[in-house]
């Protein structure tokens, strides 16, 4: 592909981005999409074929971003895996709090369509593969130690998604009851993220 049809295919992307994260998928509409790229709905459908392309292309995407972060904070060498998991929910916590919007769209949209479960299931099973082929072994050396308790990094996994996820789900209804006094929502955010690493750390702990 050329640069300039690489060009052409990322203004379409941050587009489609845009319209159905404001939109969802039944909201959203290509006519829009294509104006705010810049190109004819001709040319998006050349380059997507459909609106259901377009579309799983944006949420495949948006999982292995946000997973890309952790996965690279594990692999992070000279290290040690507490220091290199906290690194990993922090870089998490930060890619939800840069698209808000991301987790809501996500529960909803594989509700609405059960089917695109199995797509999101596909991708977060071969991240899932990458981290735990690279840390499961270094747990368990761990916990014969004694220095972590009996963990596999599929749980941890869990935990760590639930707490980060979860947050940015529930914060537009619980946000005007959860600011301190004063506290502005980048100092809650900053807080809250040490929080949830603090919370990790502790799960680990023996």
């Amino acid at each position: 592909m050329s640069t300039h049809q690489e060009n052409t295919s990322e203004r379409i992307l941050k587009a489609a981005e845009e319209e159905f994260m404001n939109k969802g998928f039944a909201g959203a509409k290509t006519v829009v999409i294509a104006r705010k790229a810049g190109v004819t709905h001709a040319m998006l459908h050349y380059y997507f074929r459909t609106k259901e392309m377009l579309f799983d292309r944006v949420l495949d995407d948006k999982i292995c971003c946000l997973a890309e972060g952790v996965v690279q904070a594990l692999q992070t060498p000279g290290r040690t895996f507490q220091e290199r998991l906290a690194e990993g929910v922090a870089r998490h916590f930060d890619f939800l709090a840069a698209h808000p919007s991301l987790a809501r769209f996500v529960v909803n949209e594989v509700i609405s369509k059960p089917e695109r479960l199995v797509m999101v299931q596909r991708t977060l099973g071969g991240v899932l593969r990458i981290i735990v082929e690279h840390t499961q072994q270094e747990i368990d050396e761990l916990v014969a130690r004694g220095e972590m308790v009996p963990m596999r990094m599929e749980d941890l996994l869990l935990d760590l998604v639930s707490l980060n996820a979860f947050l940015f789900i529930a914060l537009p209804a619980m946000e005007p009851f959860v600011l301190r006094e004063g506290e502005t929502r980048e100092e809650f955010l900053e807080r809250r993220k040490q929080e949830n690493i603090e919370v990790i750390l502790r799960r680990i702990k023996p």
